[in-house]
């Protein structure tokens, strides 16, 4: 049977924000008084929002054995329930009974059905006699504190973040909290949960590329502060460099508080001079997250709905052929299929890689952006309710604050721009390393004696360009005038 040290305990519920420190539900409830049991649950019931990509369920299998061996050393442990068979409100209100929770607290999250089902689990809760405390655990501020002078939420990135960043204050905890833990049996096991892939296990390069969990976080961002920071502004869109944070997965998982990172960034400023304009751009950057958030919370299905209407109307051209080029990397455009090649190999791409895969795939050919945010989902560690939707949008032209339809990148420019020696792309796209970098991005136009010497063959051991670059942008610029 169960048993818990008191006569009743305060029940914390982890979802996305797998850590200890800074984190305001678990803060509140070590202040409860009482002991306190830890639960994941994994929702992949009815009412479950948005089941996880292969690569999440890859990142999720770590990061709550990262937690999990993190408050065994605290002397507790993370209770595992899933609830295929039933809802998650029938899931959390059985364990809170059967464990005698009378104190439930959580960390919110934004999507609208998410939003309204805390709504009746709070409800379903305090009707059974338990108080429920939720907090903002993921957000530098929440979706509706940054509002215009009208009290509307802000629909263009630049002047939320002008609103934003004057008004911010830290509301997070700092530290891990002093606990003293209930105790269970009730549980099931990570392994129960096959979350790790199988027959065939692809996850080779995500290994090899992340430490998922808590500790890895504040490491990744050490590393950052340490080697990269210092020139952010300008490198950042270099995907040859190392130049970036790589944080986003971490923050997905809540595995690092945004507010956590405001901070050590400030402090690092301070104590490092020459730096400010970087650190500021890389903090506008994690802004560019609670806008993404900020743009969930005002929508039906971000993931779904087009925000602009009148892209309800764009005449796609669903061609399934073209589709499996970009998946596995073979468009003939080397930086395209070098970025879809990282993130199959990876689970991430760089941020500039990202929004020319995603153009090309839109725009170039013309494909509805749901399916690019759907193989998003699925290859990405880092996908997330928020970002992962907003970002898209803003590529498609969809979105609320969002690229010009007009505006198609050029892959060839990009690549001799972000990538100008070539690194990035003989990375990624070994069949063509040995071009000269003149032809690299288009590998086309290399002469044949400079293909014969370089063992290159255009479609033989590289395909040709599956869509002929000034056609496939005359094409998207009609296609988006017959919307007007």
């Amino acid at each position: 049977m169960l048993a818990i040290t008191v006569s009743s305990c305060s029940l914390v519920w982890f979802r996305d924000d797998l850590r200890l420190r800074a984190n305001p539900a678990l803060d509140a409830a070590a202040k409860s008084g009482q002991a306190v049991i830890c639960l994941y649950i994994l929702e992949d019931g009815s009412d479950a929002f948005r089941q996880p990509g292969g690569a999440k369920k890859w990142w999720l299998d770590k990061s709550l054995s990262s937690l999990d061996q993190s408050l065994q050393e605290l002397g507790g442990k993370l209770v595992l329930k899933r609830c295929s068979d039933r809802t998650t409100e029938e899931t959390l209100l059985k364990f809170a009974k059967d464990n005698q929770c009378s104190e439930v607290y959580w960390n919110r999250r934004y999507a609208p059905h998410e939003v309204e089902k805390d709504k009746a689990i709070k409800s379903a809760l305090q009707a059974e006699g338990r108080s429920v405390h939720s907090f903002n655990g993921s957000l530098l501020r929440e979706p509706w504190e940054t509002r215009t002078g009208s009290s509307d939420c802000y629909r263009v990135f630049t002047p939320f973040w002008n609103a934003m960043r004057p008004d911010y204050v830290r509301s997070h905890p700092t530290g891990v909290p002093k606990l003293t833990f209930g105790v269970t049996e009730d549980s099931d096991t990570i392994d129960d949960w096959a979350l790790h892939p199988t027959t065939p296990d692809w996850s080779a390069g995500l290994a090899e590329t992340w430490q998922p969990g808590e500790v890895g976080a504040y490491e990744r961002l050490k590393d950052f502060l340490e080697n990269a920071l210092k020139g952010y502004k300008a490198n950042r869109d270099r995907p040859d460099l190392n130049a970036t944070s790589r944080l986003s997965s971490h923050l997905a998982f809540g595995e690092i508080s945004p507010q956590d990172i405001w901070s050590i960034v400030l402090n690092h400023m301070d104590s490092n001079p020459g730096v400010d304009s970087d650190g500021w751009a890389f903090l506008r950057e994690l802004a560019w997250r609670d806008f993404s958030y900020s743009l969930l919370f005002q929508s039906d299905a971000l993931h779904s709905v087009n925000w602009n209407p009148r892209f309800n109307a764009f005449p796609w051209n669903r061609n399934d052929a073209f589709l499996l080029a970009w998946q596995k990397g073979q468009t003939g455009y080397p930086i395209v299929d070098a970025g879809m090649r990282q993130l199959w190999h990876t689970g991430w791409m760089h941020n500039r890689v990202r929004m020319v895969v995603g153009s090309f795939l839109v725009k170039h050919l013309l494909q509805d952006w749901r399916e690019g945010e759907t193989w998003f989902w699925d290859t990405l560690v880092d996908a997330d309710w928020a970002n992962n939707p907003a970002s898209w949008q803003w590529i498609a032209g969809s979105g609320a604050d969002a690229a010009p339809y007009f505006r198609i990148f050029n892959p060839m420019t990009q690549g001799e721009k972000f990538d100008p020696n070539g690194d990035y792309v003989r990375r990624w796209v070994p069949e063509i390393a040995k071009l000269p970098t003149k032809y690299l991005f288009e590998p086309w136009s290399a002469p044949k004696e400079v293909q014969k010497a370089t063992n290159v063959l255009i479609g033989h051991t590289y395909p040709k360009p599956i869509v002929e670059h000034k056609k496939a942008r005359e094409a998207a610029l009609q296609a988006y005038e017959s919307t007007k």
